[in-house]
């Protein structure tokens, strides 16, 4: 294994600007809930969203950011006239050029990249090239750029810090500064989701709201949906093959139904290390704002007494085929992974939208990777290419081939 992502830097003595991406979000939220928490730590530069203009508004009023970015040019009218009346108004910036700005500001020291699926890549990689500290919770911008981010995090003395909470966990769990010892794998767990002991037979009546529902954590849908087919888990293998430098056969995933264990690192001496805190993404997210210093993340310490037992078993792949289908994407060529990603995203939001069935989301991703052309995923333009081209695969092969009548 190779040096870790980010090597310590001396600690802001100042209060530390925030640009949040996707800041209506499930991460977003959790993140200026933390941030409220340490008021003289941190302050708020930039708030983004898509659509939720209403909680986008009173997120504004309450932290009073510099900027604000609504990306769906629709809404931009009805946002800025919700300040008529206020005392305060942020600049506002419209599109997804504005998510650039929100990450590149001058002033600003982290960026939360928190915008879902593949349209927060080109912002973060603004906020690498901008040699911010960059708190990672958007997997996609790895999955699909492969070394390209990680090289540009490099080139400009950027820091990259992982909010998943399976990275966070082996993060905090891998050797630190100058203690150089080898490691024998990472082991990442997954819940296995609202499914895990659910008939097979019964997989093809599955409902978006069933999928959505997760036993312990609270997401959004899109996550959700991945929980539910362990396609969040096969991102989540191929972020950490890219984050942390490692082979694919050095990673390994286990089942562990009460999320309490995130990660664990093993070592060549039989030592586990494992981080385990309630499912509750306050913790992740304020390691990352205080490292390498700690910070109370408002969630409590482990009661270990009532949590009582720890369940682990392998992941079946007869269940959960997408976890599979990620490893196939990770063997192949670069650009497999980009491939991977963009064709879940939309056999996701057909799922969502009723038009195929939950069975359908992996046959819709292993069609991308079967019929589409992989290749080295050297620049963004090449990694945008293929997101495109495999979203116009995936749609008309839904059309095609599966779509529910």
């Amino acid at each position: 294994m190779t040096e870790t992502i980010a090597q310590a830097k001396p600690a802001l003595s100042s209060v530390a600007k925030i640009s949040i991406l996707g800041a209506t979000g499930s991460v977003g939220v959790n993140t200026l809930d933390v941030i409220q928490q340490h008021p003289t730590k941190f302050s708020v530069a930039a708030l983004t969203t898509n659509t939720q203009i209403d909680l986008l508004y009173k997120q504004c009023l309450k932290f009073r950011p510099k900027l604000a970015v609504v990306v769906d040019e629709k809404l931009a009218d009805d946002f800025i006239a919700k300040f008529d009346h206020d005392d305060f108004k942020p600049e506002l910036l419209v599109g997804s050029h504005g998510l650039e700005v929100a990450a590149s500001l001058s002033e600003v020291d982290f960026v939360m990249a928190a915008i879902v699926g593949a349209a927060g890549l080109p912002a973060t990689l603004a906020a690498a090239q901008a040699g911010k500290r960059i708190l990672l919770a958007n997997k996609e911008a790895l999955v699909m750029s492969g070394g390209l981010l990680m090289k540009v995090v490099r080139l400009n003395d950027s820091v990259l810090l992982p909010i998943d909470s399976e990275h966070n966990a082996v993060f905090q769990c891998l050797p630190k500064g100058d203690d150089k010892c080898e490691v024998e794998k990472i082991i990442l767990t997954a819940s296995g989701g609202p499914f895990l002991s659910r008939p097979l037979n019964e997989f093809e009546n599955i409902t978006p709201d069933e999928a959505c529902a997760h036993p312990n954590w609270k997401m959004g849908k899109k996550i959700s949906i991945d929980s539910a087919t362990m396609m969040n888990t096969g991102l989540a293998v191929i972020e950490a093959c890219k984050l942390f430098e490692i082979n694919i056969e050095d990673v390994e995933v286990v089942i562990h139904p009460q999320s309490i264990v995130h990660s664990m690192v093993a070592y060549p001496d039989g030592s586990m290390l494992a981080h385990l805190a309630y499912p509750d993404m306050r913790v992740p997210i304020a390691h990352a704002l205080a490292w390498p210093q700690r910070i109370s993340s408002g969630v409590s310490t482990l009661d270990l007494t009532k949590i009582g037992a720890l369940e682990f078993s392998k992941p079946d792949s007869n269940r959960f085929p997408c976890l599979q289908l990620a490893y196939n994407a990770l063997e192949a060529a670069e650009s497999a992974t980009t491939v991977l990603n963009a064709a879940n995203e939309i056999a996701v939001e057909a799922f969502l939208n009723n038009r195929i069935r939950f069975t359908d989301i992996p046959t819709v991703i292993d069609a991308a990777l079967q019929q589409i052309e992989h290749e080295e995923a050297n620049d963004l333009e090449v990694i945008l290419t293929k997101d495109q081209q495999t979203r116009v695969f995936a749609k008309n092969f839904i059309d095609r081939s599966l779509l529910r009548h």
